[in-house]
């Protein structure tokens, strides 16, 4: 094996350890330790925001060709920022007693959906629909506490927005902004970790001021989706 070929293998290694990190915070939901459980989705979202840069480094595709690392990413990516993330909801009694089986039910299934439509990367840089941050969604239910029926009512609709062909922004590859885009991202990431330490006790001015980011990257989709429209 040369030096090359074994640095690929490393890079697949490093993007499989999501799975890890999912059943960590599985494990971490089964014990009701969700400050752990969000911490170990953080690691997973890290592994995920770097393993492409040094997937591109490593050019696995040359280096190990009859392994699809695509098909990898995803499996481990529906594992952390949908499974997980759901369960982690399910557990803490973030959904309604009575219906929210059927509620979790539906955001697997559209998120399923999403993973395997053709366009949902489409090859401007743009996620197609709803691109399944439901371990961000998780997080802020979690922390806001609202009414269960509320929380219901956020993921449903978030669901259908997933067959809406809409595209999002791919915080990594959309030229756009894309600089801007990272460093808001950065920041928001450390006051995400914030929230985190501080469950379940967590201040709602905080809160509040972190969703900068969410209302800053749906503006920008909108805004880049109407362009995208005009061409």
């Amino acid at each position: 094996m040369t030096l090359s070929t074994a640095a690929a293998w490393a890079v697949h290694l490093y993007t499989a350890l999501g799975t890890v990190c999912a059943f960590g915070a599985v494990l971490a939901g089964v014990q009701a330790d969700y400050r752990l459980a969000f911490l170990w989705l953080v690691a997973a979202t890290f592994i995920d925001a770097t393993d492409g840069v040094l997937a591109r480094a490593a050019d696995v595709k040359t280096h190990v060709p009859h392994f699809d690392g695509a098909r990898l990413d995803d499996i481990v990516d529906y594992l952390t920022y949908v499974f997980a993330p759901v369960f982690l909801m399910y557990r803490a009694g973030v959904l309604p007693e009575t219906w929210g089986v059927a509620v979790a039910a539906i955001v697997l299934l559209s998120s399923g959906y999403g993973f395997a439509s053709t366009d949902a990367k489409a090859d401007d840089h743009f996620f197609t629909g709803f691109p399944s941050y439901w371990n961000i969604v998780a997080l802020y239910l979690f922390a806001a506490e609202l009414p269960q029926a509320a929380n219901a009512a956020i993921l449903l609709v978030l669901s259908a927005l997933v067959f809406v062909r809409i595209g999002y922004v791919y915080p990594t590859r959309t030229p756009d902004l894309r600089v801007l885009t990272l460093g808001l991202g950065a920041a928001w990431a450390l006051m995400l970790i914030a929230i985190i330490l501080l469950m379940p006790e967590v201040p709602r001015l905080l809160l509040l001021v972190s969703l900068f980011f969410p209302v800053y990257y749906t503006v920008l989709s909108l805004v880049l989706q109407g362009r995208r429209r005009k061409v």
